[in-house]
């Protein structure tokens, strides 16, 4: 899917606007990446099925933005997009994932030390030739610092949210060829880790070196490490890493199994098949030389004793007991995941009100389409005029429109409920007056500014808010972003107990672009 590709086109686009101070165009392609991110369709199929004019009517994509589109689909590339990346020889993605740094900083930092890339900005920093430029100072040379080593720390591994539907695509190709039985994804991308180092699929055939060509040449493949009739190894262009194993019907519930992991999972079960005189492989269970199970995960978590936990809590926290506790029909026995379906709303959402993508009329059509019962329309208040906050005046206008639409939507049973994501300022104060917030339905807070307060200090402030009777969630209480910055200094127990104190409900945040 080409979809991916275009939105990270359009976000450095917007960079490269922000960069030159342009005027409403930035949000504008900010607001095409978003719409291409979480479309759910092929872009490709789209143009495809009904031209120019189908890719117009997507949200948010207008002609000059579709032309674009249709540019790269055709050539693969996109001449305003290179005529950008010819003026500013920057690598903006590696630059603007440094906390604080932003396109105009990225700018500047070319202009005056030819700075194009993580190596180059290290390199200024740790000479202290940042912290004499206009607007940074030595406060934000050494924030840079901090920024770049956790950068370190996280490179190599991928946001599972970014990688999922290149995932799919691939496992969707291979389940396409005749010659391929049974086909899975493996590893953390099965357990669905936050962030994925690489990617195992595991597949049935009876014609392995068919697949495997057919594995080693799809789109993408930049360099295939090895090919065999068991294994191969290939890179992607993102530098993502793939293995595709085959093995033999009777392995793949065991193979499966273990390539599935964790690490620290498969060392229990292969104890406790050593406890009952087994030996547990990617093969099989085998008693002796004969094997006894390993067709299906079923079979071979049964053998074992245990019901089959599922794959997103393989991680040796108490999974193995439970499972062991429900097979014997004791009580606490394993969890039952909270699926899609479970979900009858969501409580934290942005409008066009404040930057968002779509109006809360489009928002409300599409999560009553999605079977919801409510939604809450949470846009950020005053204090972040970069994300166009809403002061108290605005916040009655939205009001108003809610109520308007409430009452044209009542008829199938959805509401619209009106919150807002106020700011938690640094004294631990709220952005908006109390009398405002007591005309909402409820209200979310959050730290969005001064991150780097004590440990002591950021305590107090969150638990200050969370005492204020009208808000009822603090949004990302830790300020952790995958990839992105580590969590500020907070003492989570306290928190923890002054939320079940205060009844204050503590969000927790996920950011996938594909849920389904």
């Amino acid at each position: 899917m080409k979809n991916q590709e275009l939105a990270n086109i359009f976000y450095e686009i917007a960079d490269f606007l922000e960069m030159e101070e342009v005027a409403f165009k930035p949000q504008a392609y900010r607001k095409a990446a978003l719409a291409l991110e979480t479309l759910g369709e092929d872009i490709e199929e789209i143009y495809q099925r009904g031209g120019q004019k189908a890719v117009e009517e997507i949200p948010s994509i207008g002609k000059n933005i579709a032309e674009k589109i249709i540019e790269y689909l055709k050539t693969g590339k996109i001449k305003y997009y290179g005529d950008y990346k010819k003026k500013y020889p920057v690598n903006m993605a590696e630059l603007t994932a440094v906390e604080g740094l932003g396109p105009k900083m990225v700018r500047d930092l070319y202009a005056k030390l030819k700075i194009k890339n993580l190596k180059d900005l290290e390199k200024a920093a740790r000479a202290g030739k940042i912290r004499d430029l206009f607007n940074f100072g030595e406060t934000t040379e050494k924030n840079i610092l901090q920024s770049i080593k956790f950068l370190k720390r996280s490179k190599g591994r991928f946001l599972l949210g970014d990688i999922l539907p290149r995932v799919r695509e691939i496992e969707d190709n291979l389940k396409s060829l005749k010659e391929v039985e049974e086909v899975s994804v493996c590893g953390s991308v099965r357990r669905r880790k936050e962030t994925i180092g690489d990617v195992d699929f595991l597949a049935v055939t009876k014609s392995p070196d068919k697949v495997m060509d057919f594995f080693c040449s799809l789109p993408g493949i930049v360099k295939v490490w090895g090919k065999g009739r068991t294994k191969s190894s290939v890179r992607l262009t993102e530098g993502l890493g793939m293995d595709l194993r085959v093995v033999p019907r009777k392995s793949y519930g065991s193979a499966l199994q273990y390539f599935t992991g964790s690490k620290e999972h498969n060392i229990q079960t292969r104890k406790i098949a050593q406890a009952k005189g087994l030996k547990l492989n990617e093969y099989g269970v085998f008693r002796g030389k004969k094997q006894v199970a390993g067709k299906t995960e079923q079979e071979v978590y049964k053998i074992l004793g245990m019901e089959c936990p599922p794959p997103e809590i393989r991680e040796n926290r108490g999974e193995i007991e439970a499972a062991l506790r429900q097979a014997q029909s004791k009580p606490n026995g394993l969890p039952r995941l909270v699926e899609l379906k479970d979900i009858r709303g969501d409580l934290h959402c942005h409008s066009k009100w404040d930057g968002g993508a779509n109006s809360i009329s489009e928002m409300a059509k599409t999560a009553m389409k999605m079977g919801y019962q409510y939604l809450g329309i949470t846009d950020h208040t005053k204090f972040l005029k970069i994300e166009h906050g809403l002061d108290e005046k605005q916040l009655a206008q939205q009001g108003k429109e809610i109520d308007r639409l409430n009452f044209q939507f009542s008829i199938f049973n959805f509401q619209i409920l009106q919150g807002c994501e106020a700011n938690i300022l640094n004294n631990g104060s709220i952005d908006i007056k109390d009398e405002a917030l007591k005309k909402l339905d409820y209200a979310i807070a959050g730290v969005h500014s001064n991150m780097k307060m004590t440990k002591e200090k950021m305590t107090e402030r969150i638990i200050r808010a969370m005492k204020n009777p009208y808000i009822k969630i603090i949004s990302h209480p830790t300020g952790r972003i995958l990839k992105r910055r580590d969590e500020y200094q907070i003492d989570i127990d306290k928190v923890l107990r002054a939320a079940r104190e205060t009844k204050t409900i503590l969000e927790i945040t996920l950011f996938l672009k594909d849920w389904t």
